[in-house]
């Protein structure tokens, strides 16, 4: 659900405007970049099989390190645990936390029955969204448009500038979106990880750079 998690991060903007959008996507995405991770290391594992959409040609084989409901729970309270120490302000922590969490019940929703509750347990829970292309686009496609609504109007863009930086890149996004909702597999697996890593670092650094041009207005 990748423009889903970007999607809580914008709508959190509207709960706690203090926060910084790169804050807030970095914590949405933080289970990705774990996997990424594991991925390189060779800790986690997944299958690439032939079909159109990653509901259909992705097999996530092991990636509780990264993605099960309890290390989710423990990169929350790690990454809400930073925050406080660094910005002393506890509704900000709390927000961080939650939007670190909203990774698990996203792809709870989107992944087929691949993501497990703690690792080493093989109980394995998703509802499948992604392999159908019709609920995706109504459900995912939904809420990344509700988010998008709700950003811009609570906030204001400083120049011309700014409206492009922001606009092209929620396009980008939502090109990616739809590349994995309905597109190939990768056609280098090996990479796969090294690639999303470079992609999400840029859109973290993206949403800290519209979090500057943009003004948070009274909600």
């Amino acid at each position: 659900m990748p423009v889903g998690h970007y999607a809580v991060g914008l709508l959190a903007k509207r709960v706690e405007p203090q926060i910084s959008l790169g804050t807030l996507v970095l914590a949405t995405m933080l289970a990705d970049f774990a996997w990424c991770f594991f991925m390189i290391v060779g800790i986690e594992h997944v299958q690439f099989k032939h079909g159109m959409g990653a509901g259909n040609y992705l097999n996530a084989t092991n990636i509780a390190m990264s993605h099960s409901l309890l290390m989710d729970v423990i990169w929350a309270t790690l990454f809400a645990a930073a925050y406080f120490l660094r910005r002393h302000y506890p509704r900000g922590a709390l927000v961080v936390f939650l939007a670190t969490l909203s990774h698990w019940p996203l792809d709870f929703v989107s992944h087929r029955p691949d993501m497990p509750v703690t690792p080493g347990t093989h109980a394995y829970f998703g509802l499948g969204l992604w392999t159908s292309l019709p609920a995706t686009l109504i459900v995912e496609g939904g809420f990344w448009v509700l988010a998008i609504i709700f950003y811009v109007r609570i906030t204001r863009p400083r120049n011309r500038a700014s409206t492009y930086v922001f606009w092209s890149e929620i396009v980008l996004l939502t090109l990616v979106w739809c590349s994995n909702i309905a597109g190939p597999p990768p056609p280098n697996p090996t990479m796969a990880p090294i690639a999303s890593l470079v992609f999400f670092s840029l859109s973290v650094v993206w949403a800290y750079s519209v979090n500057r041009l943009r003004n948070a207005q009274p909600a």
